[in-house]
């Protein structure tokens, strides 16, 4: 399912124009980047919770020459489903 098919979902299951369940969907992606970037948590009861993990600094490889190379540390968004999510799938 891509993005255009989840708002046509959203519209249909709430009853609302398309219109409206973009700006919904975008409002919600926006509340949980915003959220993240200032380095919360977003939980959502029964679904699950965004976090930012940290990704220490490592040595790599280049995979054409095989040379070393530096990678820097990074923040890295992560995700974690909620049992009722689990359950669902299970």
């Amino acid at each position: 399912m891509n993005k255009s098919e989840l708002i046509d979902h959203i519209a249909k299951q709430a009853d609302i124009s398309k219109a409206a369940s973009g700006r919904a969907l975008e409002a919600l992606i926006g509340a949980v980047r915003q959220q993240l970037k200032k380095g919360n948590e977003v939980t959502l009861v029964g679904f699950g919770t965004f976090a930012v993990g940290k990704r220490a600094a490592r040595t790599g490889r280049n995979p054409r020459t095989g040379a070393a190379i530096k990678i820097k540390a990074a923040k890295v968004p992560k995700f974690r489903p909620g049992k009722a999510l689990k359950d669902a799938i299970n």
